[in-house]
């Protein structure tokens, strides 16, 4: 089994386009291509024709039982009252987590504005996913996207399970700190290219991935993630094939750590006629 914790379904190259049902069926499309069983939609941290809100992508794939939900949260535009729609669909199975965007907007993970979206997912038993690394876009501002911002706040919230996004790439040692120091804290290594993997690139982000799990992180702290259609899930199921790691290891990061991190089980147990049961033996 696969779970894919980090896609989107925005247009990023026209965000005048209504996307939603088109980009849901191509993110599935490629989900069965590769044998990726279930995956995560991240909402953006802004609503435009082009990025669907969180509500209307909950709407679209309340029936389907292969993709669910992570909900992106605006620092500039964030309410304490925006949680209690969210709540609604946490306790619905529908939105797994939640998502930050440091970078994209001005402002650090430990900012005590979001200290009731921490409080949030410490209540509900929701993990926070947080952008860090570079932006796709050059006006992002990386100052407030590098993974050690994220180490104040996994102290000070220990009650809440953090996810760094694209292992802080190109921070990926500070990243490694940060997931190694504290127990709360994970990373996905999602967003690592655009488009495809060439050689050498493969070559060398696959030995900044074994260096980490060589000399501090642990398997169980990485999660796999593509952040498809910015990134090929093909390249990444090559990439993952080709890492120099045993298979019960691989399976880790692969899906046993995001069926813990995001409480996926009763979610692949409706994929898995056998019960979640035969997945972990």
């Amino acid at each position: 089994m696969i779970i894919d914790c980090h896609t989107h379904i925005n247009n990023y190259h026209r965000e005048d386009v209504e996307s939603l049902e088109g980009c849901l069926a191509e993110l599935r499309k490629n989900m069965r291509r590769n044998r990726i069983d279930l995956s995560l939609i991240l909402t953006s941290y802004k609503v435009t024709p082009g990025r669907p809100s969180t509500k209307h992508v909950v709407e679209a794939t309340r029936e389907m039982t292969d993709v669910y939900v992570v909900a992106g949260l605006s620092y500039m535009n964030f309410r304490p009252g925006d949680l209690v729609e969210i709540e609604t669909y946490v306790k619905e199975g529908s939105v797994r987590g939640l998502k930050l965007y440091p970078g994209y907007e001005p402002f650090y993970p430990h900012d005590r504005k979001f200290d009731p979206v921490y409080e949030f997912a410490a209540k509900h038993g929701v993990p926070v996913m947080i952008h860090s690394g570079d932006t796709y876009s050059p006006s992002g501002k990386v100052k407030y996207s590098h993974p050690l911002q994220i180490d104040e706040v996994a102290v000070d919230h220990p009650g809440v399970n953090f996810v760094i996004c694209h292992i802080g790439n190109p921070w990926i040692r500070d990243c490694m700190e940060v997931v190694y120091k504290n127990k709360n804290v994970h990373t996905d290594i999602s967003g690592l290219v655009l488009g495809n993997f060439s050689d050498r690139f493969e070559e060398y982000m696959r030995k900044q991935l074994q260096e980490m799990l060589l000399f501090g992180v642990e398997p169980g702290k990485v999660l796999f993630g593509t952040d498809w259609p910015i990134s090929s899930m093909e390249s990444y199921i090559e990439f993952m094939e080709d890492l120099a790691l045993p298979q019960k290891e691989k399976k880790k990061i692969l899906f046993e750590n995001s069926l813990r991190v995001f409480r996926l089980d009763d979610a692949v147990s409706k994929l898995e006629p056998g019960g979640l049961k035969n997945l972990l033996m």
